[in-house]
């Protein structure tokens, strides 16, 4: 039975397969699957989002995002919601954005929420909706954890990513990276003091959006910083950020917040490329220590493990990214959720 699925983009990122955030590239990921398998994928996202299915565009917004800027763009999304299903049979919808519960559809379509954040991060109307056919997702069992006696019947569906048939690379540079929506939550200043202290180059590449708080961020804490060897280089996607990867010694991934998932640091492993992070929350459940990277617990380890990194082995990484993190795996536990919530039955929350 070919399905209609709309899938609702976080308001203020811009979807499609190079997108910055881990949300936006699940959902790219989802999408593409689904036209590929014959059914409907309807996306509601920034104009300018790329998407292989249809595309149903709200106004990106310009400048810096306050309350009145949440009260305009979420407005957009309740109306293209209802332009959606007077045009289309709707059978699940799909939200990804942390902000969800202010623009959830009329009672009726089943709806799942992906809870691509920390638990904490949502609003308690979020983790406890009081709208009928209303499903949540977490994306790793840490996540899901975290939500205590809010857990009953939380699916889990882990994220996933494409995986290269290729062998590692040999053709390794000596530089570390650390890649991701440039933010204090990720404590990227923890990893140029590593790799300066590791004497170590390090390229530095994401998105800074226009939130004060990350301007700041990166104004205070990241630009004093940079020098000719630790650099950042701005967004890298694609096609760039693979080769990127297959090239680097190691990803640094020093978040100073519990991760849900981590799909760098999958993407990573999935090139051959050691991981080296904090262990915050499903970071911990997703590297090896000592096999597929290290994890450690101070700015001093970090620098250590960069150097050791060296000594694993790369193709134990690619084969870990196979066995664990198929981009695959996921889209066809999001199949049978959808197959499930649009039946009107419940999905199997394991």
């Amino acid at each position: 039975m070919a399905l209609t699925v709309v899938s609702v983009a976080y308001p203020f990122a811009t979807a499609g397969p190079d997108a910055v955030g881990g949300a936006e590239q699940v959902l790219a990921a989802v999408d593409s699957a689904l036209v590929r398998a014959g059914h409907r994928s309807i996306v509601i996202a920034q104009d300018g989002s790329r998407t292989d299915g249809t595309l149903v565009p709200i106004p990106p917004h310009k400048g810096i995002v306050d309350s009145a800027a949440y009260s305009s763009i979420h407005q957009h999304v309740r109306n293209a919601i209802a332009h959606t299903l007077d045009r289309w049979p709707v059978d699940v919808f799909h939200f990804h954005g942390v902000d969800f519960d202010a623009y959830l559809p009329p009672d009726g379509t089943a709806a799942l929420a992906t809870l691509h954040l920390p638990v904490d991060w949502y609003r308690q109307t979020a983790l406890r909706p009081a709208r009928p056919r209303t499903v949540l997702a977490c994306v790793s069992e840490t996540q899901r954890r975290a939500l205590g006696a809010r857990a009953d019947n939380v699916l889990v569906v882990p994220n996933g990513v494409a995986i290269d048939e290729r062998r590692a690379s040999d053709r390794r540079e000596p530089f570390a990276l650390a890649l991701g929506r440039v933010c204090p939550e990720k404590g990227y200043e923890h990893a140029l003091d590593a790799a300066r202290l590791a004497g170590c180059p390090l390229l530095l590449a994401g998105r800074i959006f226009p939130y004060d708080l990350h301007q700041r961020y990166f104004n205070e804490k990241i630009a004093p910083r940079l020098d000719e060897n630790r650099r950042f280089i701005g967004p890298v996607v694609g096609d760039a950020k693979r080769r990127l990867l297959r090239r680097g010694r190691c990803l640094l991934v020093p978040s100073v917040v519990a991760e849900t998932s981590s799909l760098v640091a999958m993407e990573a492993l999935a090139a051959g490329t050691p991981v080296v992070a904090f262990p915050r929350g499903a970071l911990a459940e997703l590297i090896e220590d000592g096999v597929t990277g290290f994890l450690v617990r101070s700015v001093p380890e970090m620098a250590d493990a960069i150097l050791r990194t060296d000594c694993l082995d790369r193709d134990a990484c690619i084969a870990t990214a196979r066995a664990r993190f198929s981009e695959t795996r996921m889209i066809d536990r999001y199949v049978s959720v959808f197959r499930a919530l649009a039946s009107g039955g419940s999905a199997d929350a394991s």
